[in-house]
């Protein structure tokens, strides 16, 4: 049963923190039409930030931590997700389904501003969609948004602009790295919904991944933050069903289901002429996936790690 919470009431509340503690987190507040946090852009921003900005995504309703990891030998912190509403977490508020486009501005769009919008065809198979007094999202972009974005949303969102919060932070700083990482349990749970499993059966969620060093551009930072989690994400959830289609589904989940696994993302990328949608879309999924049926007890564990492509990736060598 999900919650009776309200995804962006939720949210403010973390944003309004982080707003009165700008100085303490390196971040930068500026109130037009809207409300901007600068979480990367100009800020210089940090860890905490990255947290507060992942937590922001997931709607407050999962916990996101920095713990101890390594990477083929090299120390490398691993940034960790759980949570008890996944669902409503990842998909209804982290997931980036929203591509924000105005004039020569453009922004993937995330956080519970989507449930705001409703509009996008993932919500007619999941909970999620509500009324807000407030929207905040989360822009991943190298460009803080003018007053004309939130003219933009404003007229999608039915609400004033001045009722609008967007945190901005590209992926190639601190705080925009961790939030991208962070979102290992997301792309298991996305490529579920694409491969027609329930989703309504993800009972709790627990996903993993290393921190990659932060890159001197977007698409380096591109590369690094989706092989984090192709080639070291590893993800549990607790799920309820028939252990036969766990076993035939959960097969199809990993990274190294697709043909284009087994390279940096960004040789992948440049392959395709940096098209995204030329790449085989089974490759955005985590490393592993183990689901342990809560119906009968078994556990189904696909997938694997690769410390070798991490490497190149992360290091060079």
């Amino acid at each position: 049963m999900a919650p009776a919470v309200n995804l962006n009431e939720q949210a403010l509340a973390l944003a309004d923190y982080m707003a009165a503690e700008a100085a303490l987190l390196r971040i930068q507040v500026h109130q037009g039409v809207g409300r901007t946090i600068d979480c990367g852009v100009k800020a210089e921003g940090g860890l905490q930030t990255g947290l507060c900005l992942a937590r922001v995504c997931l709607a407050e309703l999962a916990d996101v931590r920095l713990t101890p990891g390594e990477v083929d030998g090299v120390t490398t912190p691993l940034v960790q997700v759980f949570s008890d509403h996944p669902v409503l977490a990842c998909m209804a508020s982290q997931y980036a389904g929203w591509q924000v486009q105005v004039g020569k501005f453009f922004a993937m769009g995330s956080g519970p501003m989507r449930a705001a919008y409703g509009k996008e065809a993932l919500f007619n198979d999941i909970p999620g969609r509500e009324q807000a007094a407030a929207a905040i999202g989360v822009l991943e972009t190298r460009k803080l948004p003018g007053d004309d974005v939130f003219a933009h949303l404003a007229d999608q969102l039915g609400l004033p602009a001045d009722r609008i919060t967007l945190l901005v932070a590209p992926a190639s700083s601190t705080a925009g790295t961790l939030q991208v990482v962070a979102r290992s349990v997301e792309t298991a749970l996305h490529k579920l919904h694409e491969l027609k499993f329930d989703l309504g059966s993800v009972v709790s969620a627990f996903g993993s991944a290393p921190l990659p060093p932060v890159a001197s551009n977007e698409l380096s930072a591109i590369g690094r933050t989706n092989d984090a989690i192709l080639y070291g994400g590893r993800v549990t959830l607790w799920v309820r069903g028939d252990d036969d289609q766990l076993a035939d589904v959960g097969a199809r989940v990993p990274s190294s289901s697709s043909p284009d696994y087994g390279e940096p993302f960004a040789d992948v990328f440049a392959r395709y002429n940096q098209d995204f949608y030329k790449i085989d879309p089974l490759l955005f999924s985590p490393g592993e996936l183990v689901l342990n049926n809560l119906k009968t007890g078994r556990c189904h564990r696909f997938g694997k790690l690769a410390p070798d492509v991490l490497r190149r990736s992360f290091f060079g060598a």
